[in-house]
Formats: C-alpha cells, structure tokens, sequence
C-alpha cells in the first residue's frame, strides 16, 4: 500500500460536480471510484473515467488523497465538510465583509437569514463554551 502526501490547506473549490464525489467520500469514507461512480446521484450518471478525472482534480486541488491497495486507489477527504465551510466562510467574510465577521452575521439578521431567537441561542453556547 502507498500513499501520496496531501496539501495542508486545499488551493481551490471544487467545481459543482466535484463537489457531488466529495459528498459522497463525506457521507461514505474510504471509497474506490467505483464506489463513488455507483453513489452519484441518479440523475447524473457519469462514465467511470469522469469519475476517475474528478478525484485526480479533487486529489490536485488538494480536497482528497488516495492510497493505493492493490491495483485499486482508494480515496479519503482530506477535511471533514464542516472545516470546509468554516473555511469557504472566512473567504467570503475577508472578501465581502472587510474580515468583520460582526458585518455578516448583522448582515444575516438584516436579511432573515438567521432569526433573533436563533442568534441569542448561539450566544448563550458561546457563553457556556467560554466558561470552560
């Protein structure tokens, strides 16, 4: 079995069908192409070598690794969904908000993205996380 080394950091989105594999490798773990290829959503039935082109994007673009057992690759997302959305978030707060993450969230509240209700419940876990 070997392995190649993985980015610390992934250098760009995946592409909206790419996106689809790595849902799948999030929901699934550890998964050949195949896999991956028989997971994808019905209504966007790909051929094997796609598949194989979106996980050597994925894997280039820093998303995905393999390891090899045998003569087959197995893929693993290199982050878990949720570091990817903190991640994509911090982009869009340093590029659309000046990095004031209080700019969005006002923002959300203004445009009823997140209710008041919900924002006082996210202070009050914050609350008890700072007093551990």
């Amino acid at each position: 079995m070997t392995t190649r080394n993985k980015p610390t950091e992934p250098s760009r989105d995946p592409s909206n069908l790419e996106k689809l594999a790595l849902d799948f490798l999030w929901a699934n773990g550890r998964s050949t192409a195949e896999a991956v290829r028989e997971g994808l959503p019905a209504d966007k039935p790909l051929a094997d070598s796609t598949v194989r082109t979106l996980l050597r994007r994925l894997e280039e673009k820093g998303h995905i690794t393999h390891v090899e057992v045998g003569r087959a690759y197995v893929y693993t997302a290199v982050e878990k969904p949720r570091n990817a959305a903190v991640r994509a978030l911090r982009q869009i707060v340093d590029r659309f908000c000046g990095g004031s993450i209080e700019e969005l969230v006002t923002g959300m509240v203004e445009q009823e993205v997140i209710n008041p209700a919900e924002l006082k419940e996210l202070a009050r876990k914050l609350e008890r996380l700072n007093r551990r």
